[in-house]
């Protein structure tokens, strides 16, 4: 048996579709995919956001402790997150993406493909204060961050004290040796240089 279908707005994307594959799957129905619109992939080719990497969040929780949850999570992704939100959220949200995330560059696309097809670049707290009248679904596009977890982390551990640095990597079981190699990679300086720091302490 053949089951062909085309969903009319996310294509099974963060979509009930998904539970029509899974069901599809589960009785020995074939699947056909047929290229349509997709709302997350149209709105990042023209979005002017860097398209080489992407994280695609899909909904965020409609409990506010659980979407900055989820910002917290994602706060220092490089590559460009992509979200859906419906119009009577998302106020809320961008709210939410200021406050962890910071005045980052972002897109609203809207009615992607549709007659009243929009999109607002902008900062955060601009489109913040632009938007009024909200109608119609959106996808938020946001650039990532231009510093990682690892980066920040490396950033605070080189900042130490060498002591300090070298008491974080002692607390973590590694030996005398592979401390004075892995300080020398952070700090990007010769392992002699760290080793004669501490044979003369």
């Amino acid at each position: 048996m053949l089951l062909l279908f085309q969903m009319q707005e996310l294509h099974g994307i963060s979509d009930p579709g998904e539970e029509i594959v899974k069901s599809a799957i589960e009785n020995d129905i074939e699947i056909v995919p047929i290229p349509g619109a997709c709302a997350l992939i149209n709105a990042l080719i023209v979005s002017g956001l860097s398209t080489r990497e992407f994280c695609f969040i899909g909904f965020l929780s409609a409990i506010k402790k659980e979407k900055k949850e989820k910002l917290e999570e994602i706060k220092y992704e490089t590559k460009t997150l992509i979200l859906y939100e419906a119009p009577h959220k998302l106020k809320g949200t961008l709210e939410c993406i200021l406050e962890i995330l910071g005045d980052r560059k972002i897109v609203l696309a809207r009615e992607i493909t549709k007659i009243h097809e929009e999109f607002i670049r902008d900062n955060v707290s601009n489109i913040l204060e632009r938007i009024d009248e909200i109608k119609g679904e959106f996808v938020i596009l946001i650039e990532g961050s231009s510093e990682s977890e690892k980066d920040i982390k490396l950033t605070k551990i080189n900042e130490l004290p060498l002591e300090k640095h070298y008491e974080t990597y002692e607390k973590q079981g590694l030996s005398k040796k592979d401390i004075i190699k892995q300080i020398a990679k952070d700090r990007n300086v010769s392992k002699n240089e760290i080793y004669q720091y501490f044979l003369n302490k």
